[in-house]
């Protein structure tokens, strides 16, 4: 993408986001988009090609093999991006990762909380976290997806998923499969009693 272009996307996905919102599901939909992920991936945070990229659509054999040589050659071509992570972004990602980190942004900047789903959504919010490490405290990953990547990049970001299905699918499926058990920690959260209100007066010691 060109700078504007990088722009143009990054708005658009700001712009998404309601001013309302409780809570932002973030999903993709897309061919090949998984060999964007796994070249931003490894442009930020190096390590071996082929341990970023994984089968995708279901791509084996000479394919995935060649799938990863692609990864590995544009990482090593924009190598002088990499102390930028938003040039990693304009560079090897494309239009539709620049809009999910545009609706991060907005989303952080309208206090809305996030779920991230699957591996595309993760690498694409994935410069934010190394440009500033707090980008993404407004955030969850809501599921580890089998493409082997992924698993990787969640460790990489210091993050745990919620949802661990097997699935290889986008599309916010497994952000919304996540919103229950959100829902259920928040309230638990909002509604359990301190000591002093549950009428508690002293700890028991530990066994």
């Amino acid at each position: 993408m060109s700078e504007a272009e990088l722009e143009t996307a990054m708005d658009a996905g700001m712009a998404a986001v309601p001013d309302d919102a409780d809570l932002l599901c973030l999903g993709e939909m897309g061919i090949a988009n998984t060999t964007s992920a796994a070249a931003v991936a490894h442009a930020l945070f190096g390590g071996d090609a082929a341990d970023w990229t994984g089968p995708g659509t279901g791509v084996e054999g000479p394919v995935l093999r060649h799938k990863a040589e692609v990864v590995a050659a544009a990482a090593a071509r924009h190598a002088d991006a990499a102390g930028d992570p938003l040039e990693v972004l304009r560079r090897l990602g494309g239009c539709e990762l620049a809009a999910i980190a545009g609706a991060v942004i907005s989303a952080r900047e309208k206090r809305i909380p996030v779920l991230l789903d699957g591996y595309v959504c993760t690498a694409a919010a994935a410069p934010l976290l190394v440009a500033r490490p707090d980008a993404l405290n407004h955030c969850q990953i809501a599921h580890v997806s089998a493409e082997p990547g992924h698993r990787r990049l969640v460790d990489r970001l210091g993050r745990v998923a919620l949802v661990d299905l097997g699935m290889r699918l986008g599309e916010a499926s497994g952000a919304v499969l996540a919103v229950p058990l959100l829902a259920a920690a928040a309230a638990c959260h909002a509604g359990m009693a301190t000591f002093a209100e549950a009428g508690v007066s002293d700890r028991p010691d530990e066994p």
